[in-house]
């Protein structure tokens, strides 16, 4: 009975994100007190990521590095570029143009690797994806926005890079090696971490719209409109890269969403400090709008039986 309460949970996952995310911008105040456990939230559900995973999961990752590069140059080319043409075509600001290019330049999302397992994609690979990316971007970031905006970015690498051990890697290992050594214990407990990863993306997702629904609430129609197609044409680009080079579903449904996924909540971070209040508003926007639309994949994608999509 338990595990089947825990399985309808989980498979409704999108609809657990909408709720929380329209409570936390119009009740923002409770969500914004979850500030300072946001990093544990991340460690914990990377935590329970790494019980579930065993060795063979990375081992064809390491036999197959090509992939991994393919799916940065994916992540650094596709959004950027489209960034860039579509602040074009919407006739953006400078400064909001600037903006949405610091979010497509952006390395993705930690909150893609839950997205990915909870999608039955390929979590390995995307884990190993937002550490290249993470790791490049202290260069590729600011070189980007300085290439196609004009702005120069200053990145902190190895607070950055310390953050991403404490909050991904370190969580994952601990998880890993734990369920390693005492898998009879683990595997009875197996269908509560699917569940408790919902749980605490529920919170993060929640509390990054409580944080942001000033910047939210001044974006205009090109705006919502550019971020709209940014996140929707990455998450297709990074499908068809996939399927162009012939790799699995699940890979495909990685590079899905890990490429339309950024870590908009840094573009913001260094909108803020470093171009303008403007520059903010679409990095803020392109949060909301790729957690909805990495749910609703998710969702599909986890009641769609192998090798279909």
């Amino acid at each position: 009975m338990l595990n089947k309460v825990l399985a309808f949970y989980t498979k409704y996952f999108a609809l657990w994100v909408v709720i929380f995310a329209v409570l936390a911008y119009y009740f923002p105040r409770p969500f914004r007190t979850l500030r300072p456990y946001n990093n544990y939230f991340f460690a914990l559900t990377m935590f329970g990521i790494g019980a579930v995973l065993c060795a063979d999961d990375f081992k064809h990752i390491l036999k197959n590095p090509v992939i991994i590069l393919i799916g940065a140059c994916a992540q650094f080319i596709i959004m950027p570029f489209g960034a860039f043409i579509l602040a074009r075509l919407f006739n953006l600001p400078a400064e909001v143009a600037a903006g949405l290019i610091l979010a497509g330049a952006a390395p993705d999302a930690m909150a893609g690797n839950v997205m990915a397992y909870i999608a039955k994609a390929d979590t390995a690979y995307a884990v190993s994806l937002t550490t290249v990316s993470t790791l490049a971007c202290p260069v590729l970031t600011p070189g980007l926005t300085y290439l196609l905006a004009g702005s120069r970015l200053e990145i902190r690498f190895w607070a950055m890079l310390l953050d991403l051990m404490m909050t991904v890697i370190i969580p994952l290992l601990l998880g890993f090696g734990a369920r390693h050594c005492f898998k009879k214990q683990f595997d009875k407990i197996l269908p509560l971490f699917p569940a408790l990863s919902t749980t605490f993306i529920v919170f993060i997702c929640a509390l990054v719209v409580a944080l942001n629904r000033d910047f939210i609430l001044k974006a205009t129609g090109p705006i919502l409109a550019s971020v709209i197609v940014l996140n929707v044409g990455g998450m297709l680009g990074g499908y068809g890269v996939g399927a162009f080079f012939k790799m699995g579903y699940m890979q495909k449904r990685t590079l899905a969403i890990q490429v339309g996924m950024q870590n908009a909540a840094l573009g913001t971070k260094l909108a803020l400090d470093h171009i303008g209040e403007k520059a903010a508003i679409p990095t803020a926007f392109f949060i909301f709008v790729c957690i909805l639309t990495a749910a609703l994949a998710a969702a599909i994608w986890q009641r769609t039986p192998a090798g279909t999509d």
